[in-house]
């Protein structure tokens, strides 16, 4: 059996805040393999975000182990890329400018990056505005943007906190479809956190429910769909039969509708 490209072991987390310990995570144990794509969903504050905190390596877990090829993870690692919410451009800095920020703080070889961003954006259709100011640039453009900068480093592993979430529908639609093509494109190990049901089933191949706070596992989903050319796209996806199958599934694994 092939070495799972990113395992949690039982990992928990607690912190402290003025109202005392809180458990925000606990127990979770899963694997992703290699090249897998994999969204995790459950109720607003189960944990979500915090988790690819500790899988980026920005926090550590109180209990348990984050591994990746094997290793545990002690701190940021370069084969992790994290992609946030919002897209955090510098609006002083130019698109090529903005897309060579990792490799500048990895210190990775500025020519080499260059080159890389360059090639990124101009596949990305972004290629005409290379000295172009963040703020010339429409919500889409920007988050193609954030997908360079976090692809330039040339990471095996991409973290997508809910890209999408500052953008309208339509463009998020079309945005999913784009971004989630170039990540098999790729070939990157990808998991993304999303409240929408519908994004975790038109883009992933398996979806992870978490419970209510302290996130725990409470069922995987594996995503098949009956296609004769592969992987649907996401709008496909979301046009197949099976789509509404697992969306209903998904929904009733959810606690979002009781009240505590």
């Amino acid at each position: 059996m092939p070495q799972a490209k990113v395992e949690l072991k039982n990992v928990g987390l607690r912190y402290f805040g003025r109202e005392g310990e809180t458990e925000a995570l606990k127990d979770i144990s899963f694997t992703v393999a290699p090249g897998e794509f994999v969204a995790v969903i459950g109720p607003s504050g189960c944990g979500k975000s915090t988790l690819l905190s500790l899988i980026s390596g920005l926090a550590p877990p109180t209990e348990g182990a984050v591994l990746i090829d094997g290793k545990p993870v002690t701190g940021p690692n370069r084969k992790v890329g994290y992609m946030l919410q919002q897209d955090y451009l510098f609006e002083w800095r130019t698109i090529l400018e903005n897309t060579l920020l990792g490799a500048e703080i990895q210190g990775a070889p500025m020519a080499k990056a260059r080159e890389r961003a360059r090639e990124l954006l101009t596949r990305y259709g972004l290629g005409q505005f290379l000295n172009h100011l963040p703020r010339q640039l429409s919500g889409g453009m920007r988050q193609r943007v954030a997908l360079a900068r976090t692809l330039c480093t040339a990471p095996d592993i991409v973290l997508l906190d809910e890209p999408f979430s500052a953008l309208d529908s339509q463009t998020r639609l079309a945005l999913a479809e784009e971004i989630t093509e170039i990540l098999r494109r790729e070939a990157k190990t990808v998991i993304l956190i999303t409240h929408d049901i519908g994004e975790a089933v038109s883009m992933a191949e398996r979806v992870i429910v978490l419970t209510r706070r302290p996130g725990q596992v409470k069922s995987e989903h594996a995503i098949r769909f009956m296609s004769d050319c592969g992987r649907p796209t996401t709008m496909a996806a979301r046009e197949a039969a099976e789509f509404n199958t697992y969306f209903r599934t998904l929904w009733q694994e959810l606690d979002i509708h009781v009240e505590d």
